[in-house]
Order: structure tokens, then C-alpha cells, then sequence
């Protein structure tokens, strides 16, 4: 009997330390505020421990915040932008280049708050920043006069709250925008504090180009050792997996593809073993499936008008793709988009009948298509990537005779 009930307890365990990983794959930021956040303060040890080993990713714990530093495999996927889920619609939006630049502006301002803040005197001390000379060089400029421009802190402000950041007190974001209001925030610096993930401080490195600096700051500096040479490539080889919904050979080096060659078998072990997911491996490259999408930011298909044109123009594209297309033209894209609006207006929202309502819908398809690594995105054109090919669907056979009532 006690060996029975030890197993169920190990069990249990295992599968909690499971959940806790998928968790922080997904929000690798928690406070006490997540109903999340205990279970991985009780497993914190073996997942600062795992991560470290498999990834390369420091965990940091304490009584306010649990932080995962997840560095991206891929520095240059830029397809997974920041967003806030409340708000409107311009506040859902991805964050741009400019929304990044107002965030990292106004953390610099929280950095040298007081307790609580308002967004009325966050706009003032981001326009006192923004008027330093290399960000005038760089060609961005904050009036914060501008709707436009408020709105944008408005969504910031947004994040930070999700985050964690802040705390809201009173007032109301939509207000402020409106010139009609202001809202209050708690400024929480133990979460301001484990918000940047870096190797070393920006102010460290020489570097002026933009991918030349993000390399530097978050560089993992490890032995020239064959040793260390095998762990940066395993650990660049984990993130891509854990992070990346599909890891495709043709985008592998030499060196890492002849690793995943040999350790294929181990590494995938060790990956499912400790995530619960499913490792699909095909001839084009490997993906890591979550069954039970607690790590799962972007869903295929979705609900809603946008989840069932993506899911159509999914579609389109792998029956292009089947047809050994190597590119389809977005204004291809966009003529299909048009097609499906005429077919399914009666069922979808009113507003896609509007006049050019077809480029937003074509635009959200594929910019969800791309981050799940189904396509890629040129200047003109989509590539359809080998993984779209599962969204195909052949024509149905009628296997025997209906028998006659």
C-alpha cells in the first residue's frame, strides 16, 4: 500500500512540474496576483534546474515574482509582437516600432517614480525622454498631443498592468484618451526589476546596428570548448522547439542539424517527458504539439470572423502549395479573401462587407499564419511553408453503394 500511494504522489508531482513548465512558456512572468503562481513557486527549484539544463533560461523566484528570461531561438522572428488583450481594436493591435520605443520610455520613467503614477504624468516625463538627441537621430518623436499618440501609452500602460507592472487604483484608461480623465497606478518594482532579459546591459555594448546589439545583450557566453559548443547549439536547438511552433532543417545550420542528427532521440525524450507534449516529426522538420494549449499563445483554428477566414485562407494556400507553388501573390490573397466574404457574409460580421475590408481580413490571416510558422511573408508575396499542407483537403471518396431504405 505505501508503495502504491508513492507512486501516485510521484505521479502527481511529475504532472504538476509538467503544467508548471507549459506555464511559463506561456506567461513567463507571474505575481502573486496569478492563480498560476503558486504552483510554480512550490516546483521552483527542479524548473530553474530544467531550464537551465535544456534551454539556457534562468528562472528567478521570490515572495512578488516568478521570472522565466526566455531568450527567442530566432532573434529575427518578428511575427510574434507584443499585444494587449483588453481594449479596443487599435489597442489590440501588435505593438509597432514606436509602441516598443513608448514602452522602453516609459519603464525608464517608472524606473525613477515614486509608489504610484498617473498616465497624465507618465506623458510628461516620456516627452522629457523622447527629446534626447539619439532617439531625435532615429527619426521617432513623442508629442503625446496626438490621440493617436495617447492611445499608444494607453496600450502600454495596458501591457504593464498585464504584466503585472502596475496596478491600477482608479480612473479610467479611455478617459485619458478622451482628455476627459486620468488613471492611477501602484508602480510594483519587483516585477519593473526582472522585466529586461540580457546577458549584459545595453550601455555595455559598442554596437550601433539594431540585430548586431540584440545579439550582444543577450549572447550566452560560454567555454570554446567542444563542451560549450555542443551546449549552445542544444540550447539553441530546445529554444526553438519550446518557443517556435515548427522547426524547420532549412533553417538550421550545418553544426545544428548534424546535433539534432545524432541526438534526435534523446532530445525529444527529454522535451516531452518534461512538457506533456507530442513531438511530430516530419521529412521538412519537427513541431512539439500541445495537447492541453496551456502553452499555446496562438491557436489554429480560432473562433470568430478572423478565425474562420484564416482557417479559408489556410486553405487556399495549401491547395497552392499542393500544387507546388512557391509563392502566391498577397494580392492573390486578397481576391480569394473576397471570394470568401461574398460566400460567408451572411454568417460573418457586418463590416466585412465595407469597402476594402478583404486587405484587414487577408493582412490578420496571414500575420497569424506566419506566427504559427505556417508561412512567410515577402514584400509582395506568401511562401507557403510545408507545415500549411495539414490545413489541406482532399476531395472525399464515397467508399461502397448507399443501400436504399
Amino acid at each position: 500500500m505505501t508503495g502504491a500511494l508513492t507512486d501516485v504522489l510521484d505521479a502527481q508531482r511529475d504532472e504538476e512540474r509538467r503544467r508548471a513548465v507549459r506555464i511559463l512558456l506561456r506567461t513567463p512572468l507571474l505575481t502573486p496576483r496569478d492563480a498560476e503562481y503558486a504552483l510554480v513557486r512550490r516546483h521552483a527549484g527542479y524548473l530553474a534546474q530544467w531550464f537551465a539544463r535544456e534551454a539556457g533560461w534562468s528562472l528567478h523566484t521570490d515572495p512578488g515574482v516568478a521570472r522565466l528570461r526566455k531568450v527567442p531561438g530566432d532573434l529575427g522572428d518578428g511575427s510574434r509582437a507584443a499585444r494587449v488583450r483588453d481594449g479596443g481594436a487599435r489597442a489590440r493591435e501588435p505593438f509597432s516600432r514606436r509602441r516598443y520605443v513608448l514602452a522602453c520610455l516609459a519603464l525608464a520613467a517608472l524606473e525613477r517614480a515614486e509608489a504610484q503614477v498617473t498616465l497624465g504624468w507618465l506623458v510628461d516625463r516620456v516627452v522629457v525622454l523622447a527629446a534626447d538627441e539619439e532617439i531625435a537621430r532615429a527619426g521617432v518623436a513623442f508629442t503625446m498631443e496626438d490621440r493617436d499618440e495617447r492611445g499608444d501609452l494607453v496600450a502600454v500602460a495596458q501591457l504593464l498592468l498585464s504584466l503585472g507592472a502596475l496596478v491600477k487604483v482608479a480612473g479610467d484608461e479611455q478617459a485619458f484618451v478622451n482628455r476627459s480623465g486620468d488613471a492611477l497606478y501602484d508602480v510594483d518594482r519587483r516585477v519593473l526589476a526582472v522585466l529586461p532579459v540580457t546577458r549584459r546591459g545595453p550601455s555595455l555594448v559598442d554596437a550601433r546596428e539594431h540585430d548586431e546589439r540584440l545579439t550582444a545583450i543577450t549572447e550566452d557566453l560560454l567555454p570554446d570548448t567542444d563542451d560549450g559548443r555542443n551546449r549552445m547549439i542544444r540550447h539553441a536547438l530546445t529554444r526553438r522547439l519550446l518557443d517556435d511552433p515548427v522547426l524547420y532543417y532549412t533553417d538550421l545550420s550545418p553544426e545544428q542539424r548534424a546535433y539534432l542528427d545524432m541526438q534526435r532521440g534523446p532530445l525529444l525524450k527529454r522535451l516531452t517527458e518534461a512538457t506533456g507534449f507530442l513531438a511530430e516529426v516530419r521529412a521538412e522538420g519537427i513541431a512539439l504539439i500541445d495537447p492541453t494549449r496551456e502553452a499555446t499563445d496562438f491557436g489554429m483554428p480560432e473562433e470568430g470572423t478572423e478565425g474562420h477566414a484564416t482557417l479559408l485562407l489556410a486553405e487556399f494556400l495549401s491547395d497552392r502549395l499542393r500544387a507546388g507553388a512557391r509563392a502566391v501573390a498577397i494580392e492573390a490573397a486578397e481576391q480569394r479573401m473576397v471570394e470568401l466574404i461574398r460566400e460567408h457574409k451572411a454568417h460573418w460580421r457586418k463590416n466585412v462587407r465595407d469597402p476594402g475590408a478583404e486587405r484587414a481580413l487577408t493582412a490578420h490571416a496571414l500575420h497569424r499564419l506566419s506566427a504559427l510558422g505556417l508561412v512567410r511573408l515577402a514584400a509582395e508575396d506568401v511562401v507557403p511553408l510545408p507545415a500549411l499542407a495539414r490545413f489541406g483537403y482532399l476531395e472525399a471518396t464515397i467508399i461502397g453503394k448507399r443501400k436504399e431504405p
